[in-house]
């Protein structure tokens, strides 16, 4: 790998889930010092699972995981807890509590001047203070706080007062990460690091990550990710770690070697194919690409897809039409004379930072919300699909089958009979699966099925929110596939760049206090062509600057 120093070691380690269900198979490996790892399966494969065990966290396993002594290890779980009688920046600080300890000690020795001491007791103390900002200084301790406060902004963290105990997830997920790399252990421990950051953060992220001295492991379906800053693949496929040399493209070709060997499925062999010769095109290829989408309104209609989503009527010219759109809260606009117009067969990726108005533009198209001002039109030919993040149209008490078929054996998805069961498995369902309770579901399961349910609609206007938060690599490829067959139209809120640069048609990007802008293109299109002529603004400050260490 990236040294000769092992650093962690796996040996037959197996983990079984009551009452009988093998998730993690006799896994046997050794990680090296400054390897940086991206680790990729199915959901419900393991990915997090390996991560608890590396951590610490769960220790019910059979096999050994064991640290090598003198190393440090940090975790950052997908839902971290932190302490709710925090403030932001407590949180943070506490990735440097023996940098702050030092600080401490020192201004504590430093008032102690001011007292009458005796000649031994004033070398004593001259001594302790040279050896303090010696250790100090070694961390360089005295800039501590522009570091954190550098991390901070960086990943777009709340405000230093804001109370932990009023935060969203995605802010102390935030919190946590930047408290992590603050840290600087020399094993960290990723699962979906890039949730809920923006283009600009996860840019920073990946720069900071790429120069990380220590080893990285990350859990993560973002594929720029495991594209820029994967040195090696770990693929959970059927219980077993299997290492891949390379980073994400690699895999890609080393995978569809292997599945030509083995005779794999066709969906899955054509879907891997498919996203290696997108890798391969030119820029000019994949303009020519999302041009023929729009141009031709019956696409693949006949093929076999891992994922289907069953086409509705033909829309007509335009699926929905936005004139002077304004939308605020009280004092605080959203957005101002908002225009666009969807085109018959767009698939418009959605863009912005966290609280833009993305979420609440859909709130006024299904009809949630009221505009300020200005009007919103659906085509009068429109049926709507929406999968919001919340999950709402699903009956957290209901079993999978019986919120899919209201109890009927079988569907009707795009004028075929489809056994229930079957349509199920598409979606990553089988067996035991097929019975459970949409509460039970992890959040992958439950996107999973959300888009499952919503799919067999027969809509031909779909509003998909963050689709490919918690989804595996492999189903966030089916999906693409699924929405390169689609024959209506799509708007999708995404901070996915690589999804958005296989599927988007047109971007609406929102960009606060400069407007929103509806630009035809991919999310790469506008980063450097549309976002430069368009925003006044500097562009992100993505050009990376190093954490010093703070740790020992």
């Amino acid at each position: 790998m990236a040294g000769e120093k092992v650093i962690y070691t796996m040996v037959r380690v197996s983990k079984i889930i009551p009452p009988n269900r093998t998730i993690l198979k006799d896994i046997s490996l050794s990680y090296f010092y400054g390897a940086k790892i991206g680790v990729v399966g199915a959901n419900g494969s393991g990915k997090s699972t390996l991560l608890r065990i590396m951590a610490g966290v769960d220790t019910d396993f059979q096999g050994e995981a064991k640290l090598s002594p003198g190393y440090s290890l940090g975790y950052l779980p997908q839902e971290p807890l932190l302490d709710p009688d925090k403030t932001a920046i407590e949180i943070v600080r506490e990735g440097a509590k023996e940098v702050y300890e030092l600080l401490q000690r020192y201004e504590a020795v430093s008032l102690r001047f001011a007292e009458p001491l005796s000649d031994e007791e004033m070398e004593k103390l001259l001594a302790e203070q040279a050896a303090l900002q010696e250790q100090i200084e070694a961390v360089d301790g005295w800039n501590i706080d522009s570091y954190i406060q550098q991390a901070m902004e960086a990943l777009h963290c709340p405000p230093p007062d804001a109370p932990v105990r009023v935060l969203s997830g995605g802010e102390k997920r935030r919190l946590a990460l930047a408290r992590l790399l603050i840290q600087e252990p020399d094993i960290l421990l990723l699962d979906e690091p890039t949730n809920h950051l923006d283009a600009e953060s996860v840019a920073w992220l990946e720069a900071h990550l790429q120069q990380y001295q220590g080893t990285v492991i990350a859990v993560t379906h973002d594929r720029y990710f495991l594209e820029k800053v994967a040195e090696w693949i770990l693929e959970l496929d059927h219980g077993r770690g299997v290492p891949w040399k390379g980073n994400y493209s690699s895999w890609l070709r080393q995978k569809e070697e292997q599945l030509k060997r083995e005779n794999s499925s066709p969906e899955r062999q054509r879907a891997l194919r498919r996203e290696l010769e997108w890798v391969q095109m030119t820029p000019k290829d994949r303009e020519a690409q999302r041009k023929a989408r729009l141009a031709v309104y019956e696409r693949h209609a006949g093929e076999e897809r891992e994922i289907f989503i069953a086409p509705g009527p033909p829309l007509g010219d335009w699926a929905l039409k936005a004139e002077n759109l304004t939308l605020r809260y009280g004092d605080r606009p959203l957005f101002e004379n908002l225009s666009f117009a969807v085109p018959r067969g767009a698939i418009v990726g959605i863009i912005g930072p966290n609280g833009a108005g993305k979420t609440s533009l859909f709130r006024l198209i299904v009809g949630e919300e009221k505009p300020t001002a200005g009007t919103l039109t659906l085509s009068p030919k429109a049926v709507l699909a929406y999968v919001d993040q919340e999950h709402r149209a699903l009956d957290p008490h209901k079993k999978l089958l019986d919120q899919l078929s209201q109890g009927q054996e079988y569907l009707t998805v795009g004028g075929r009979q489809l056994h229930v069961r079957s349509y199920l498995a598409r979606f990553g369902f089988t067996g035991a699966d097929q019975e459970k309770r949409i509460a039970d579901l992890s959040g992958g399961e439950k996107m999973r099925f959300h888009l499952a349910y919503s799919f067999q609609q027969g809509a031909n206007l779909l509003l998909l929110d963050e689709p490919t938060n918690d989804l595996d690599v492999h189903t966030i490829r089916a999906l693409e596939e699924a929405l390169e067959a689609f024959t209506g139209s799509a708007l999708i809120i995404s901070h996915d760049r690589w999804f958005l640069d296989r599927v988007a048609t047109h971007i609406l990007a929102f960009e606060p206090g400069e407007g929103v802008f509806f630009v035809e293109g991919s999310w790469t299109d506008y980063e450097t062509l549309w976002r430069p002529r368009l925003v006044k603004r500097p562009p992100p400050r993505h050009v990376y600057r190093r954490l010093r260490p703070v740790g020992s």
